[in-house]
């Protein structure tokens, strides 16, 4: 990370990305960083924290070239990176969300647990960081 700012950001569009934000932060502990609506009510662009790194999202449906080219994405998988596995795991189950996969020790020394969120994204969480080194 160059300046405290990470520099790749998992990009996702929801149908009603105001919802996934409220589950985004409320079951999967993220902070809202910034949420920019239009007139219309849909989400432009929004961003949300967790640790050091983060993820932009807004609404489909509202046009413009990122819009077109997502048009008809699947959905996506993304990894984070926590501390407490067994605590964010019970934040996420006391919020409703749909669990894939209970807490679980990986072989290779993680501990992490895999959620989907409501329009069908795959969430990993776990302990697993490794170092990544400067080219």
């Amino acid at each position: 990370m160059e300046g405290g700012r990470p520099s790749i950001y998992p990009t996702l569009l929801y149908a009603d990305a105001k919802a996934a934000i409220r589950q985004l932060t409320e079951a999967f502990g993220f902070s809202e960083a910034s949420v920019y609506e239009g007139e219309d009510g849909l989400v432009l662009h929004a961003e949300l924290v967790q640790g050091n790194g983060a993820v932009m999202l807004g609404s489909r449906g509202r046009g413009g070239r990122f819009d077109e080219a997502m048009k008809g994405a699947g959905p996506a998988g993304v990894y984070i990176v926590v501390d407490d596995v067994d605590a964010h795991h019970q934040q996420a189950v006391d919020h409703g969300a749909e669990i894939l996969m209970a807490p679980t020790d990986q072989e290779y020394g993680s501990r992490d647990y895999m959620a989907r969120d409501i329009e069908g994204n795959i969430w990993s969480f776990g302990t697993y960081a490794p170092e990544i080194s400067a080219p």
